[in-house]
């Protein structure tokens, strides 16, 4: 069966044509200024190699008709007809309370996505662009969302629970979701599977997963069910991340409106994209930039770097304390997977924890690997994440149990 999984974005669309029962990625691209001047797709099939096609693309409608062409292109593409694709797997960034698991989508099921959209508002709009336009140009076709916020679900209500007026989440929806979901489903179930391989019951690991890349976010996963994630009722919360502050005193931002009268929406713009890796560096968000500045002696860069970590440290203990113990670190995402700085530095000093990192296999293995010393109880794993694989495994499931 072949799967379409798209990521649908205000002015992009990300796709992988995945043949579920291989498993294997038979095309892939990126749709990019959608609905704006100097559109581009760029493309890539297993069968005949990568291409990069100027085009318009006033809509996503007109966005889907062109990555169709090139889907079933005779030297292009991967199919010969757009009827081969059984299902499409859209990634919904939003559920709220009401979707806790993939779903298969009707026009109702679109109406209350749309709902969600005052909880993501950067998000489930696009989100539903892309969805809206594979219904329309695929009637018949099976279209299920996938949601980033349903793998944390499971969470204890004194683990989401703000301490606000309680009405405020019953009435508004205050509380905390979580993000990243896909990722962190993926990677706990390879990490399970390598814990299994070494005698350890997947009923009962303890892992934490550290999705690190420009938006970082940890969970705590027990027997496969989250307890805890760092990520609230938006992406703000938690981690130090390329351009968010993460977790913040709510009275500075009373402070900055009185101080130097910020508006709502430029305390949103300073929280969201000024903060973080870039606020503290004044010059760098990727994790790239800052590590070889402070390697040059830039201090500002090294305390960035210093903190970054240092936020991760302090996520893991409490993680630690909320299982009631520790399996397993999993490290993924653009960071969590290509830098051994911030591995190491985020390992050092939690020995007493049974996080015992070898530096020569921190430096050295890429891809999937355990990177502890044998003696350590606790497994330090790099796990690279595959999101859209993931929709396409809950994309098949819905399918197979409709």
């Amino acid at each position: 069966m072949k799967i379409l999984v798209l990521n649908s974005g205000s002015s992009s669309l990300k796709y992988q044509l995945i043949d579920s029962e291989t498993e294997q990625v038979l095309a892939k691209g990126l749709a990019e200024r959608i609905g704006l001047d100097g559109g581009k797709i760029k493309h890539e099939s297993a069968a005949n190699g990568k291409v990069e096609v100027d085009v318009d693309m006033p809509d996503h409608d007109k966005a889907m008709d062109r990555v169709f062409e090139l889907l079933k292109d005779p030297e292009k593409g991967a199919v010969g007809s757009i009827d081969e694709i059984s299902a499409v797997g859209h990634r919904v960034v939003h559920g709220g309370e009401k979707f806790k698991e993939s779903i298969k989508v009707d026009e109702k099921i679109v109406d209350e996505i749309d709902k969600l959209s005052s909880l993501a508002p950067l998000h489930n709009p696009p989100n539903l662009k892309g969805i809206r336009a594979c219904m329309r140009l695929m009637p018949g076709v099976v279209q299920v969302a996938v949601f980033d916020t349903a793998f944390h679900a499971t969470m204890p209500p004194y683990a989401y629970i703000y301490a606000l007026p309680y009405n405020y989440y019953t009435d508004y929806g205050v509380r905390r979701y979580g993000f990243h979901g896909t990722s962190h489903r993926f990677v706990t179930g390879q990490a399970q599977k390598m814990l299994q391989q070494e005698g350890f019951d997947p009923a009962e690991t303890r892992i934490i997963t550290c999705h690190l890349g420009n938006g970082c976010s940890m969970a705590a996963v027990k027997g496969g069910k989250v307890v805890d994630t760092s990520m609230g009722m938006t992406p703000a919360e938690g981690l130090v991340m390329g351009t968010r502050a993460g977790d913040l005193d709510p009275a500075i931002l009373i402070h900055l409106a009185r101080e130097i009268g910020c508006s709502i929406d430029e305390i949103d713009n300073i929280i969201n994209k000024k903060s973080g890796l870039l606020g503290v560096t004044g010059v760098f968000s990727d994790m790239r930039d800052v590590e070889e500045a402070a390697l040059s002696g830039n201090e500002r860069a090294d305390l960035a770097l210093s903190i970054f970590c240092y936020r991760i440290r302090k996520y893991i203990g409490a993680y630690a304390a909320a299982m009631g113990g520790l399996d397993a670190v999993v490290f993924t995402g653009g960071i969590g997977e290509n830098s051994p700085v911030v591995r190491s530095r985020v390992c050092r000093g939690m020995e007493f924890l049974g996080m015992e990192l070898d530096e020569e296999k921190n430096r050295t293995l890429r891809g999937m690997a355990e990177i502890n010393k044998p003696a350590g109880k606790v497994k330090i794993l790099i796990v690279p994440t595959n999101e859209e694989l993931m929709i396409a495994r809950e994309t098949a499931q819905v399918i197979e149990q409709s």
